[in-house]
């Protein structure tokens, strides 16, 4: 079992910049694509970024040259800076991670994959 714990949501200002941590405990053995997800009780559930094992990454095109993704290299942590900030930003954001090693981020952040693990969620709240 994979726990993920997310944490640094909060309310800012349009513009401003968070950054997002995800720790990752539990049996973490293997390769996985780990991604951010946010959800709004408008727009539902949907893929922000995600990063695969070997570090390639994708991002949504709302939030493309403004988030960034990253893992540490112990693989307990995975971080989204997310700059600029903007109204829609807001949301829930979760940490989400597959297990497998040929895995597209991209294909992850198009919701094509199963989930194995999905975090609890941190809330995002941007004020205009």
């Amino acid at each position: 079992q994979v726990q993920l714990v997310e944490s640094g949501g909060g309310l800012v200002l349009a513009g401003q910049s968070l950054r997002l941590s995800c720790t990752i405990s539990g049996y973490t053995e293997g390769n996985y694509c780990m991604g951010w997800f946010r959800q709004t009780p408008e727009t539902g559930r949907e893929g922000v970024a995600a990063i695969d094992y070997e570090g390639s990454t994708s991002y949504a095109d709302s939030v493309q040259g403004r988030f960034t993704i990253s893992k540490d290299a112990t693989k307990k942590f995975l971080y989204l800076e997310m700059n600029s900030l903007k109204p829609e930003d807001s949301g829930t954001y979760y940490c989400a991670a597959v297990r497998g090693t040929w895995l597209s981020p991209q294909l992850m952040i198009s919701g094509k994959y199963n989930v194995d693990y999905w975090g609890k969620g941190t809330l995002v709240t941007i004020s205009s």
